[in-house]
């Protein structure tokens, strides 16, 4: 068979999911967001409750997900449930977006983050660093190139070190936490909202931490047993990471002052100075967690991200290159590798690679549309998931509201700038994808 029509095999497990949705989503903003929250929060107490209940309204999105990838076990993700709802065009723009504005974007900023916390063992600076940046985006490359199998093991390996040193400060935190500062209601100085409006603002801070638990959707069509395992990994996901936030926010509560945690530019860090049997290597051990931690989000940006062009390929709404697989490693080589190398192009070219940052208003929008298609193909006869969330409409209801937030924050962030990008967006992407349509369309009428 050609490398061009080959389809991808259904190779990765339960593990493969659960490493892919929560190496995505805890990443190095873990490491800023208990400043954040506790500084919106205003209270330990509200902190804590912030990360749990922040959490709970995030899990919505994760059983949108898990119905619609067991109706649709095919690579692509949104792609693919927007293409099956009907909507073509858009369909396509969040293919064109994230190739284009936040995919490549993920995978330089993810690779110079792992060099710069590197940089606190190895003095490396100026174009060495960027280098390095490159070398770490080509090493990952070449792990998830040659073999999916292998690829999602280093997944599940890295993100299951990753858990580790969260778990080991959770763990013997509990031991050395004051009675006297668990759960505290004690506001932080800096404070500005009180009771109710301070925690709904803390649940606001939250919904970044919690972004990226439905990865594994794009690769729904290389794993097995998907009407099976897509549900029961998503759903375990989206516990898994609310479970760790929670134990780190509680034992955060027990040793520090909100205070002392709004004021810190490195939470985590000064967490682990509080105990003592890790107190004196805190530094280290968090510089060491860091690397681990980007490291994992950054091999599961590389393995899953460039699933969408490869399915876009093969419907004819892509450069058709990008739907080859390898003959040999049976992955879809062309489409990791300009995606890498995209991302390698924006190393060196970081301030293009801040703008590109402002196309997160379109991608917040494109996240929102995917929790509305629900209640279109719900309405279809030939939609037929293995698996229904339940509570009927209202979780894809939470899911969009949970978004909408971070749309509306997003915005105020950079009005001008997200109306830009979002025109940019439509403006390159409609046009494209109308040619590409209409090619496709002659062709079949003369084949």
């Amino acid at each position: 068979m050609s490398e061009s029509t080959k389809d991808l095999g259904r190779k990765l497990g339960l593990s493969a999911v659960i490493a892919l949705g929560v190496g995505t989503t805890v990443g190095s903003g873990i490491f800023s967001s208990l400043s954040e929250v506790g500084a919106a929060a205003g209270s330990s107490l509200f902190m804590v409750l912030a990360f749990i209940i922040g959490g709970l309204l995030q899990i919505p999105s994760n059983f949108c997900y898990a119905e619609l990838a067991s109706a649709f076990p095919e690579d692509g993700g949104q792609y693919v449930y927007f293409r099956e709802a009907g909507s073509r065009p858009l369909a396509f723009l969040c293919g064109w977006i994230s190739f284009w504005a936040t995919d490549p974007p993920s995978i330089s900023i993810m690779a110079l983050a792992i060099v710069n916390y590197l940089a606190v063992f190895v003095p490396i600076h100026g174009l060495l660093l960027k280098c390095v940046a490159v070398l770490f985006v080509l090493f990952f490359m070449c792990v998830h190139l040659r073999s999916v199998e292998g690829g999602g093991k280093f997944q599940t390996i890295i993100t299951a070190m990753k858990i580790l040193p969260f778990a080991l400060i959770i763990g013997v935190g509990l031991f050395f936490m004051r009675g006297d500062l668990v759960l505290s209601a004690a506001p932080a100085s800096t404070a500005t909202a009180s009771g109710i409006m301070a925690l709904l603002a803390g649940v606001s801070a939250t919904t970044w931490s919690y972004d990226g638990m439905g990865a594994a959707c794009y690769m729904s069509g290389e794993i097995k047993d998907p009407h099976k395992n897509m549900p029961l990994g998503l759903i375990l996901t989206a516990f898994i990471v609310l479970a760790l936030y929670a134990g780190l926010t509680f034992v955060a509560s027990g040793l520090l002052t909100i205070d002392e945690l709004v004021a810190s530019d490195a939470p985590i860090a000064l967490l682990a100075s509080k105990i003592p049997v890790i107190g004196n290597y805190a530094g280290t051990i968090v510089s060491i967690m860091a690397i681990i931690v980007v490291i994992g989000s950054l091999s599961s940006c590389i393995m899953f991200q460039p699933r969408i062009e490869y399915a876009m390929a093969k419907d004819g709404l892509f450069f058709k290159s990008f739907a080859k697989v390898h003959p040999k490693y049976e992955t879809p080589y062309f489409s990791i590798i300009v995606q890498c190398a995209v991302a390698i192009v924006l190393i060196f070219a970081t301030n293009l690679s801040d703008l590109l940052g402002y196309f997160t208003l379109v991608a917040l929008l494109k996240n929102f549309l995917t929790f509305g298609t629900i209640f279109v193909l719900r309405r279809k006869k030939s939609y037929n998931p293995s698996y229904r969330l339940p509570f009927g409409y209202l979780m894809p209801i939470i899911a969009m509201f949970m978004t909408g937030t971070l749309i509306v924050s997003t915005f105020v962030w950079a009005p001008v700038a997200g109306l830009v990008c979002a025109g940019l967006a439509v403006g390159t992407g409609l046009p494209v994808f109308y040619i590409w349509d209409r090619k496709n369309k002659a062709e079949n009428a003369n084949a």
